[in-house]
């Protein structure tokens, strides 16, 4: 190991290889001979003189202050890029909000200290993250005994959630549409992707956490039933059920507002599965508002080889786009049976109701599809369509045992015939 000299020791090894310069014919000399003397190697010992000189302003070079300044800033640099490094870690490990468990923070510094972190640094940078913990903490945990299984599935269920719930790009942290499930979707997913978990750890998860699934807020009245008072009869009677895919759709429209002023979005919805098969958005309230869905939903059946047969209920509220003459032409001249609930019951066109709370609820309402505010009809459009696509493809419908409208009529066309065997 090498010996540490005092500034006292250095001062005077100098002094002594001034006084005897003269003695010897250079300065290697000079100094080999005083070092031998003193215990100090000839190298180390001509700088020492060289440092003075500089010091003394008889050469050029950085003095000794400048020299400690600029090695107090390359480990301020150092400390600096370390700290940058646990930083970013810390960031994706802490971005729920809330301390984890002991045994994810545990694994958490234990991971950084393989990558060559010392532990005093890990939690001075967890510290000013918000998450309190000292050295001293850490090595105590690391006393005691292991983890309880517990303690570990719960480290494990935080670890998952916040994966599933939470991601992060250029821009920060961003709430994924799976992060506006409640507790039982959120054990459903689990579920679905392979995790042995309990409804009970999920939920002590999100509790530890602070996250819970959005919910809806108060319901707005948007029908204005026709001035005539004539419209087809109610043929479902609440009854949103249906044997099969194009047996029975539900149409219904709600408002958005955006900078620009009100917008509208109108739904065609399946009953089979509650999968929406079309959707639209404009700015006014005319008959295409409804008329032009209709029209989309036939069109997409079309493509996906399961045309619509004559027959059909299209169910709607009395509203006056859906009573209006062009839109039960269109019924009629494609063989649709039109049906009209009555004024002012929202359970006479319940299922639409709840997908449109749906909507307001995880679309207009939040940040997940749409960053910021809605500007204009074509943001509302944007954010209409991802969430459309997650709601038919990802979403988790509990009516269908939580499984997608996309899945659950899949299954519906690929499973096999019941019919009986021919004698």
């Amino acid at each position: 190991m090498p010996k540490k000299f005092t500034d006292e020791e250095k001062a005077r090894a100098v002094r002594m290889v001034q006084e005897q310069r003269s003695e010897y014919p250079t300065l290697r000399a000079t100094c080999e001979a005083v070092g031998s003397r003193l215990g100090i190697g000839r190298e180390t010992l001509r700088g020492w003189v060289g440092q003075a000189k500089v010091d003394a302003g008889e050469a050029e070079g950085p003095t000794t202050a400048e020299r400690e300044e600029l090695r107090q800033l390359k480990a301020e640099v150092r400390r600096l890029r370390e700290d940058n490094a646990i930083l970013k870690a810390a960031a994706n490990f802490l971005r729920g909000g809330t301390r984890p468990p002991k045994a994810k923070l545990m694994g958490f510094i234990d991971a950084q200290r393989e990558l060559g972190h010392a532990v005093e640094s890990i939690c001075r940078v967890l510290r000013v993250q918000g998450c309190r913990i000292a050295a001293r903490t850490y090595r105590a945990w690391k006393r005691d005994l292991a983890p309880t299984r517990a303690e570990l599935e719960l480290a494990y269920v935080v670890n998952t959630i916040l994966d599933i719930i939470f991601t992060v790009d250029a821009e920060g942290r961003r709430l994924t549409p799976e992060g506006l499930y409640g507790r039982r979707k959120l054990t459903a997913l689990l579920r679905r992707q392979g995790h042995d978990v309990n409804g009970y750890v999920v939920d002590k998860a999100m509790r530890l956490l602070g996250h819970a699934g959005i919910r809806r807020g108060r319901q707005v009245r948007t029908t204005i039933p026709g001035k005539d008072g004539r419209r087809a009869g109610d043929l479902l009677n609440r009854d949103f059920t249906a044997p099969a895919p194009n047996e029975v759709w539900v149409a219904d429209f709600t408002y958005c507002r955006t900078w620009a002023g009100f917008c509208y979005t109108a739904f065609v919805v399946d009953v089979f599965a509650d999968r929406i098969v079309s959707w639209h958005v404009q700015t006014t309230k005319h008959t295409e508002l409804v008329t032009i869905p209709l029209r989309m939903a036939l069109w997409s059946r079309d493509r996906e080889a399961h045309p619509v047969t004559q027959g059909l209920i299209a169910h709607s509220d009395a509203g006056s786009q859906y009573t209006s003459v062009r839109y039960t032409d269109h019924l009629m001249l494609e063989g649709l049976s039109a049906s009209i609930g009555s004024v002012g019951d929202a359970y006479d066109n319940a299922l639409m109701e709840s997908i449109i709370g749906l909507y307001k609820t995880e679309c207009i309402r939040t940040t997940v599809f749409h960053d910021g505010p809605y500007k204009t009809v074509t943001d509302v459009e944007y954010a209409t369509a991802g969430w459309v696509d997650w709601y038919n493809h990802r979403r988790l419908h509990s009516r269908l045992g939580y499984t997608t409208p996309v899945e659950f009529e899949h299954a519906h066309y690929t499973a096999p015939l019941t019919e009986g065997q021919p004698r």
